[in-house]
């Protein structure tokens, strides 16, 4: 098979790449482009940890081929914090300790943002539904939750 020709834009960046047909878009940041934030947990879209946004829609990367980016908008995890400073969703999961191990890390950060950026007040309810996705064999759910409300609640007041 020959390799395809990818031109996409990568948290703000141009950005172009080759990659087999059927090679996923987790596999690509990860092996050709050194964006390692998104992690493999499942490999079949069941638990979260390699969400990104493509074109603002919140998508799990093992299911999007490396091709279907081509024209597209990638966010990835690596595209939240601006330089040293973290988004304020970074920083909350710090404050909460809404973090263990790390492996889901990225991908509750970019679901949350997600949400955050289509809803900037959202219910408790609203936050689970939305994070249900993502799953977490460490922590609890519950500073996770805590995490977003606190840093929707700080956006609404920025």
């Amino acid at each position: 098979m020959s390799k395809i020709h990818v031109s996409t834009t990568i948290n703000g960046d141009a950005s172009e790449f080759l990659c087999e047909p059927d090679e996923t878009l987790l596999d690509v940041l990860r092996d050709h482009l050194g964006l390692s934030g998104a992690k493999e947990g499942c490999g079949t879209g069941d638990c979260g940890a390699c969400s990104v946004t493509v074109d603002g829609r919140l998508v799990c990367a093992c299911l999007v081929l490396g091709a279907e980016a081509d024209g597209r908008k990638i966010t990835t995890i690596e595209g939240m914090a601006d330089g040293e400073k973290l988004h304020p969703l970074q920083q909350k999961f710090l404050d909460h300790a809404a973090l263990q191990c790390g492996i889901c890390t990225p991908g509750f950060l970019v679901a949350a943002k997600a949400l955050l950026d289509r809803n900037p007040n959202p219910t408790e309810t609203e936050v689970r539904y939305w994070l249900a996705g993502n799953l977490c064999r460490c922590t609890g759910y519950d500073k996770i939750v805590r995490a977003v409300l606190d840093t929707a609640k700080e956006m609404r007041r920025a």
